[in-house]
């Protein structure tokens, strides 16, 4: 079964999909991109400040599921300029500070909304998946 995740403190979905699905005791988060929650509109600044609006609608997501930053196990990072990398890595590691998720990051060609980072993630709930069983007999 899965579960569909909206919250009003990330943005909105900007095509068809879900800014997280739960599945069992993982929670799949869609990338998110340096959008302001309120306006819609990726936010002013360098690559410092788009990814820490990128990890602060990542947390806003986590949040509706009762979840943090610990619970994250995989992250991965769409960057369209590698040379970005350095300070991502420093703003990501304020984020990440203890037992940091497995993570990629890749360059991509484009963005969408011209963005130059995209972030997605996979958190574990900590919670032991139930299974159904047929017991009629």
């Amino acid at each position: 079964m899965k579960k569909i995740i909206f919250t009003n403190e990330a943005p909105a979905a900007i095509g068809p999909y879900s800014q997280a699905v739960r599945s069992g005791s993982f929670l799949f988060c869609s990338g998110q991109i340096p959008l302001d929650p309120k306006s819609g509109q990726i936010i002013s600044g360098d690559i410092a400040a788009q990814t820490r609006r990128v990890l602060d609608n990542i947390a806003a997501v986590l949040r509706a599921e009762g979840l943090t930053f610990d619970n994250v196990v995989k992250i991965t990072i769409f960057l369209t300029d590698l040379e970005d990398f350095q300070t991502v890595n420093e703003v990501y590691g304020s984020y990440f500070k203890q037992d940091p998720p497995a993570r990629s990051t890749v360059q991509v060609s484009a963005l969408p909304k011209g963005a130059k980072i995209e972030i997605d993630a996979i958190a574990d709930t900590g919670e032991a998946e139930q299974t159904a069983y047929d017991t009629s007999g």
